[in-house]
């Protein structure tokens, strides 16, 4: 689902705001939670998720043309961490296919 693909969803949900108020609710919303997170907050949102900050620390790596070692600086960066409905919720939609027996219900031998 992209950005334009929400607002279109929360405008035929709800009828009484027009495409431009749904716009501008959905990028306050985003904007709010992308501030939040670059001054290092926490986000959570109950039965979806919470989004935080994890720092990456220096590294070094390789340059894979020349293979010369290369410090790679810190990084912060977003994480999203599913919560429990939102994990059983696309648990219980993962589709099962013809060739693959289906692992989410084990029957007990014995």
């Amino acid at each position: 689902m992209t950005r334009s693909d929400l607002v279109a969803k929360l405008a035929e949900r709800f009828s009484q705001l027009t495409q431009r108020d749904t716009e501008f609710a959905v990028k306050t919303i985003l904007d709010a939670m992308s501030d939040a997170l670059a001054r290092g907050h926490r986000i959570e949102i109950r039965g979806f998720g919470s989004f935080s900050i994890n720092r990456r620390p220096p590294r070094v790596g390789r340059n894979p043309r020349s293979g010369e070692k290369v410090t790679i600086p810190e990084k912060l960066v977003p994480h999203f961490k599913p919560g429990k409905a939102l994990r059983e919720a696309v648990d219980d939609r993962l589709p099962v296919r013809d060739d693959e027996p289906d692992t989410r219900t084990k029957a007990i031998a014995g």
